[in-house]
């Protein structure tokens, strides 16, 4: 009797570590939101609000590409950490050709911003915030694009949504809250502080949570779109030539005055030619197979083939043997991430300025091979330094000199100890979390027709300056920039470039269809977070929502995008349901453990079930991100 006690203990044991190491990976796990079930189209992204934006697209007989761009559009209308002036990277999948299409609309360097310049005024790097952080706007011309190329409806259709945001809505907490806590540096901007808090004096001078906030020169601004395409169109334009005659109204007309006159006015570099000469980018994205599926990500002017190195190196193991987050899969991801992101770090930048990167090698299998064989299996190493891709395109690396340099310390001006516990290391605690996971949102959209949209669209988060009388909110993708060569050669700051960015969208192929749809937001955790809910759903067989909300892990000890930088080498974040044993192991293998409640970070996804023609979205239970399906 003792003994069948003891057994079931035992099983009772077994069981409940079980629930906590795989909290969402078995079949039938209960999971805190629904999966979302569609036969005619699905809609995803960062706010509810967007997501009904979306979805009233669709209503009004859009495609995917229509509603995303609805969903942007109203994204960027409720600062869901970006704004008008931001940049917007999406795939398409267009089901006539069969074929993934990347749409390249991110802001450039303005005239002036040089290295020279950022040193002159004592800067390591471009600033997180303020004008001299603005590269010009790109998410109104990759709606244009995307919307002229690949939609069906008019300009007027989809951005009716938007308009009646920015005519007033109710403000939600989130974005409430975080114009509260930032608005000591709103206060900096004019046009920020009119319009941001209107409460200007008062004890609270944000809007309250359901308050109606109201942005009257965005909708100024979105209203003169309108009228231009509605122009052109009276004037005997076909659709597409009319949504471009918006666009130039935006780049080369008043709107486009009214913004170089206000960064002046701010102190910015952004003038009325950089406007006029910047242009949208239609590229081939590059892809990698895993296990036979084709995974697609746009170019090295985004960390996106750093997830497809990551997965070419972890092909050479069985991870599904290893466990479901087990101290050796864990450390798996981990060592395979840092490798894939620190030839991040030095071989990443803009494609159309040279030098040319050597993007060739850098997604061979051979060289994915080479360096699966540098990993060490008994502790974390530190010391992961960039490879040598070169000899695996038929080249030379001329940059050796900064290999051999990679790890030599570099001093920090004003860093604390790291663990000293006093309030100025832990606010460089905070603020390096912070701009460690900054900015961005994820938008989603499918249809019956075949059209898959993933985006990551970013730039103009809170706090952000707002350009004067059009309401529209600045990047502050600058700071991705390096302004020394040594740090990445291929990245540094000159007129024109486009910085290399965290933005990463992502598209996976089955047979040549459309197998999963998926994006997140998280700056520097953002390939890390989608590799891990690639692996989910390939390797362990969650659905699409159990793979959204599974724990994963975090490194920091590539260099952050963002800030000053910096790095953290063996610094691991984990979800709080990681069992005793594993985190024993990890602090053995020379791991600095962190925990958080959720971990998964807001990831947006559509899986398309072929067998029954129809598709499973999930939205994490990360944030405020929201799905609707029909």
């Amino acid at each position: 009797m003792f003994l069948n006690k003891s057994k079931r203990i035992f099983g009772l044991f077994v069981c409940a570590t079980l629930a906590l190491a795989f909290p969402t990976g078995l079949n039938g796990q209960r999971t805190q939101k629904p999966v979302l079930h569609g036969k005619h189209w699905v809609a995803i992204t960062g706010k509810p609000l967007a997501a009904t934006a979306g979805a009233l697209v669709f209503q009004k007989g859009g495609n995917a590409v229509d509603a995303a761009c609805a969903m942007i559009a109203a994204a960027s209308t409720m600062w869901d950490t970006l704004s008008w002036g931001g940049e917007t990277q999406a795939l398409i999948y267009n089901p006539h050709s069969g074929k993934v299409i990347g749409v390249n609309a991110l802001g450039v360097a303005p005239s002036g911003a040089t290295s020279e310049f950022y040193k002159s005024k004592g800067m390591s790097y471009p600033p997180e915030y303020g004008p001299l952080a603005a590269v010009t706007p790109g998410t109104p011309g990759g709606i244009f694009v995307m919307l002229a190329e690949y939609g069906k409806l008019s300009l007027k259709d989809v951005l009716d949504p938007s308009i009646q945001i920015a005519d007033g809505y109710p403000i939600e907490a989130q974005l409430a809250d975080s114009i509260e806590r930032e608005k000591k540096r709103l206060k900096e901007w004019r046009y920020s502080r009119e319009v941001l808090l209107p409460h200007f004096g008062q004890l609270r001078e944000a809007p309250e949570a359901g308050e109606v906030f109201r942005q009257p020169d965005l909708a100024a601004t979105l209203r003169k779109l309108v009228e231009a395409e509605q122009q052109a169109l009276a004037a005997g334009k076909n659709r597409k030539e009319a949504i471009y005659a918006a666009n130039d109204r935006f780049y080369k007309g008043d709107i486009a005055r009214e913004i170089a006159r206000s960064v002046k006015e701010e102190g910015g570099l952004i003038t009325a030619e950089d406007l006029a000469n910047w242009q949208v980018r239609v590229e081939e994205p590059v892809k990698t197979t895993y296990r036979g599926i084709e995974v697609y990500k746009l170019t090295h002017w985004t960390q996106g083939p750093a997830m497809l190195q990551a997965l070419n190196i972890l092909e050479h193991f069985d991870l599904k043997a290893m466990g479901y987050n087990s101290a050796r899969y864990i450390h798996a991801i981990y060592q395979a991430m840092n490798l894939a992101f620190a030839d991040r770090d030095l071989y990443y930048g803009d494609p159309y300025f040279p030098p040319a990167e050597p993007i060739r090698g850098l997604l061979s299998k051979d060289y994915a091979k080479q360096r699966a064989k540098q990993i060490n299996w008994e502790r974390n190493d530190p010391a992961i330094a960039p490879g040598d891709p070169y000899p695996f395109q038929g080249g030379k690396n001329p940059y050796q000199n900064i290999l051999e340099k990679w790890n030599a310390p570099k001093p920090k001006p004003g860093v604390a100890p790291a663990r000293t516990q006093d309030s100025l290391s832990l606010k460089r605690e905070d603020d390096f979390k912070r701009s460690f996971y900054a900015g961005t949102t994820s938008v989603e959209a499918a249809d019956a027709e075949g059209w898959v949209v993933s985006v990551t669209p970013s730039g103009g988060w809170v706090p952000a300056v707002i350009a004067g009388r059009t309401g529209i909110g600045l990047s502050q993708r600058a700071q991705s920039f390096v302004t020394d060569p040594a740090e990445n050669p291929f990245n540094v700051i000159e007129p024109g470039k486009r910085p290399r960015v965290t933005l990463t969208p992502t598209l996976a192929l089955k047979d040549g269809k459309p197998f999963l749809a998926f994006a997140v937001q998280g700056g520097d955790s953002q390939d890390q977070n989608l590799l891990q809910l690639f692996l989910n759903v390939v390797e362990f067989g969650m659905n699409v929502q159990q793979a959204v909300e599974a724990p994963n892990v975090n490194s920091f000890q590539m260099r952050s995008s963002f800030g000053e930088h910096e790095s953290r080498p063996g610094r691991i974040l984990l979800a709080e349901s990681i069992p005793a044993w594993v985190r024993a192991e990890l602090r053995r293998m020379g791991y600095e453990l962190t925990f958080e409640e959720r971990t998964s970070g807001p990831i947006n996804a559509i899986l398309f079930d072929r067998a029954h023609g129809t598709m499973w979205g999930g939205s994490s239970n990360h944030g405020d991100d929201y799905g609707i399906a029909w």
